[in-house]
């Protein structure tokens, strides 16, 4: 059975640094495209950022320079460090894989930026 676990969220004053991990279950983070997503109140969620399984990063355009997205293959974890973070940046984001066409998700950490 597939589970993500998210964790790190908090609150955070604009400029500040978080550090959120995925704890995935199995051996699933090296073998696998890791996602964070995003969702703020009232907005769609979005894609923040991929780890694919070949070793390459995705980073969207509006968190480039500012959140970089690595694992750790040995602790089955996904890390998404932000930084110079903004209060735009407020919402929930969730860890996702997607295996053999079907899509799992942890339940999300709060992350609260204030000005």
């Amino acid at each position: 059975q597939v589970q993500l676990v998210e964790s790190g969220g908090g609150l955070v004053q604009a400029g500040g640094s978080l550090r959120l991990s995925c704890a995935a279950s199995g051996t699933i983070v090296s073998s696998n495209d890791m996602h964070w997503y995003r969702q703020a109140p009232g907005l769609q969620r979005e894609l923040v950022a991929v780890f694919y399984s070949g070793g390459g990063t995705y980073v969207a355009d509006s968190v480039k320079g500012r959140f970089t997205i690595s694992r750790d293959n040995a602790k089955n974890t996904v890390y998404l460090q932000m930084n110079r973070l903004k209060p735009e940046d407020t919402a929930v984001y969730y860890c996702n894989v997607d295996i053999n066409y079907r899509d799992y998700w942890g339940r999300g950490t709060q992350v609260t930026v204030f000005s």
